[in-house]
């Protein structure tokens, strides 16, 4: 094997524990490590939850033998930060364990990070390989990097429609989809940091918009509603987990509700993108309704789409949002079908 190959090899280990973090780490990013000696792993980590450990730092204390890191090589998906945040610099850990070689999957963009910590490794005399499956570790992290990059949340559509293209009813709530692709909704919602609908789908299906037929975090629960029309007695307003409703009357911030006033008489979803950006949201689950969707899609603001289809047939009812997009991944749940698309446009200004 190359020398490129076996990189390869370890980082894609990296990147298959880092998985471990989703949905835990916010507002970190979620990062894999392992240490290698002799071509054994003889430690590995992810990212702790958020003010815990970082990888690194967990890939270290997982070598049983400390003396073995001298002539290690430490892999790890996400440049060392080389700031002080939570916890110390990983930069100055794997300095100070003397490990001779660093493997980096990419640099990191947050902007107290963006290269410092490699080029700390540098000065300090570690040999560092930066790039090995780059593709792969910014996909990993295209929450955390769009976040940094472009001001706002990660944003993901999702929606359910029947065979004929509907994805509900004017006064009623209907179930499109089966129990399984249901819970897999619930498990989405675990990895992502907010999930929001509009004023129509707030009233006519009363969601909790929680993640109770999954174990993990609840997403903070955003709804637009212009005059605050969703009565006090919905589950939005139960401040069972974090909730925001934007609204044009009232300005009110408490511990686990936070009504905010926004002007709309300006467009809408650049001030929402603005807020979210403001509170560290780094990613957003789109949930409904139709209208509130396609607005998303009209003024190109999403970067995945995730479209469950039932082979139910309904001949009438409120049309399913159109998109024209990239179709990057297609699974089957019994009689559901699940297409992924990604957005390769720019999006321009909302």
């Amino acid at each position: 094997m190359t020398q490129q190959s076996i990189d390869e090899h370890y980082m894609a280990r990296c990147i298959q524990i880092a998985a471990n973090g989703l949905g835990t780490t916010y507002p970190n990013p979620f990062v894999g490590s392992v240490i290698v000696h002799n071509n054994q792993i003889i430690g590995e980590g992810f990212t702790s939850e958020y003010g815990g450990p970082h990888a690194e730092v967990n890939a270290i204390n997982a070598v049983k033998n400390p003396e073995l890191l001298k002539e290690s090589t430490l892999y790890v998906t996400l440049e060392p930060c080389s700031h002080h945040g939570k916890t110390p610099p990983c930069a100055d850990l794997i300095i100070k364990n003397e490990i001779p070689k660093v493997v980096i999957g990419t640099l990191d963009p947050f902007a107290k990070v963006n290269g410092q910590g490699y080029l700390r490794l540098l000065k300090n005399g570690v040999d560092v390989t930066l790039g090995i499956l780059e593709k792969e570790c910014l996909e990993l992290n295209k929450r955390f990097i769009t976040f940094h990059q472009k001001k706002r949340p990660y944003i993901i559509l999702k929606w359910a429609q029947t065979e004929d293209g509907y994805m509900g009813r004017d006064d009623v709530q209907l179930w499109i989809t089966n129990q399984y692709t249901k819970q897999l909704v619930h498990k989405w919602r675990t990895e992502e940091q907010a999930i929001l609908v509009g004023k129509n789908t707030s009233l006519i299906d009363n969601p909790q918009l929680n993640s109770r037929l999954w174990t993990g975090h609840n997403p903070v629960r955003i709804a637009i509603d212009k005059n605050l029309a969703i009565p006090r007695s919905f589950h939005l307003f139960d401040q069972s987990q974090p909730t925001i409703i934007f609204n044009s009357l009232e300005h009110v911030v408490e511990e686990n509700l936070s009504l905010i006033q926004l002007d709309f008489t300006q467009k809408i979803l650049p001030q929402v993108m603005q807020y979210l950006y403001e509170n560290s949201i780094q990613s957003l689950i789109v949930e409904g309704g139709s209208d509130t969707i396609q607005h998303f899609i009209d003024v190109n603001l999403w970067d995945e789409a995730r479209i469950l289809s039932s082979d139910t047939i309904w001949n009438e009812g409120i049309l399913a949002p159109r998109l024209r997009g990239t179709r990057i991944a297609k699974h089957r749940f019994l009689n559901d079908e699940l297409n992924i698309f990604e957005n390769r446009i720019e999006p321009e200004e909302p």
